[in-house]
């Protein structure tokens, strides 16, 4: 693939958007696609290093996507800095980087609505009734806005991927989707734009998670019930820090339902509230029949 750096192009339209990578498939270029929220960090630029591997063209697009936010909910105070992720995006070798703004991509509403299964129902979705119909409305208004043949995710959000891979599949886009590592700080936590709003005592203690997580992961392989690992996971985090527990659950993945003796892998993921922000993580274990 072509991977020596070239100029970013910033667009802010569609019209622009779609012009430029028409002028590329003309060419017989591939495009590879990332989408973001921006404050980028080391995980979205991981999937930037491998759309560069297997694509010709990066599209990354930067859009906080308010129909994913509920009452209550972080939308304005979600980190920005567009001059930053421009920087990070060019270094990165994204090719083009999409900026819309919220009535570039919403300039009308029409009442139609994508109404997720139930994967929906479970996880992050249990407590943020919407959310998914709002991420599954952007996303298909990405996919038919850049048209890529394979768009990059992180397994880090595997809620998100395990219902975008699903929908794809049902809806049959053409986009095909790659699963991308968690990308990590040296202590464990996983990357995210959320991680500014710990407090210096809460960032000390945020690893706990993934600690817990991997103790969690070396039950299922001792074969310990359902509830029995939960709990261990749960109360691993509990006393060892001062985040509350939003939930801790064992799922067959990418189905997230109750795992069972066909199931090839299963997902233990959490969620856990500090004061001023939400963590997720998980770990995805194989399982031998």
């Amino acid at each position: 693939m072509a991977n020596e750096v070239t100029a970013l192009s910033i667009v802010h339209t569609i019209q622009d958007l779609q012009q430029l990578l028409t002028e590329r498939r003309q060419q017989g270029l591939s495009v590879g696609f990332v989408p973001t929220m921006g404050f980028l960090h080391e995980g979205h630029l991981s999937l930037v290093e491998q759309a560069r591997q297997q694509n010709d063209v990066v599209v990354m697009s930067i859009f906080v996507n308010p129909a994913q936010f509920g009452p209550g909910e972080d939308f304005e105070a979600y980190p920005r800095d567009i001059e930053r992720d421009a920087r990070l995006a060019t270094e990165a070798g994204v090719t083009i980087l999409f900026m819309p703004t919220r009535e570039e991509m919403y300039p009308q509403e029409g009442g139609i609505r994508i109404l997720p299964g139930p994967q929906a129902a479970e996880l992050c979705g249990a407590s943020r009734p919407g959310h998914f119909d709002g991420v599954l409305k952007v996303v298909l208004k990405l996919f038919n806005i850049v048209d890529p043949d394979r768009s990059y995710f992180g397994l880090k959000d595997a809620q998100q991927l395990a219902i975008i891979e699903t929908f794809i599949r049902d809806f049959n886009l053409r986009t095909k989707i790659v699963r991308v590592p968690t990308v990590r700080e040296q202590d464990g936590l996983a990357k995210s734009s959320r991680n500014v709003h710990l407090t210096e005592a809460e960032r000390k203690e945020a690893p706990v998670i993934q600690q817990a997580l991997q103790l969690g992961a070396g039950l299922v392989v001792e074969g310990l019930s359902v509830n029995d690992i939960e709990q261990q996971v749960a109360d691993a985090i509990v006393t060892n820090s001062s985040g509350s527990i939003d939930y801790v659950s064992l799922l067959a993945y990418p189905e997230l339902t109750q795992a069972d003796a066909t199931s090839k892998e299963v997902i233990l993921a959490c969620a856990v509230k500090f004061s001023k922000t939400r963590l997720i993580d998980n770990i995805i274990i194989p399982l031998k029949g």
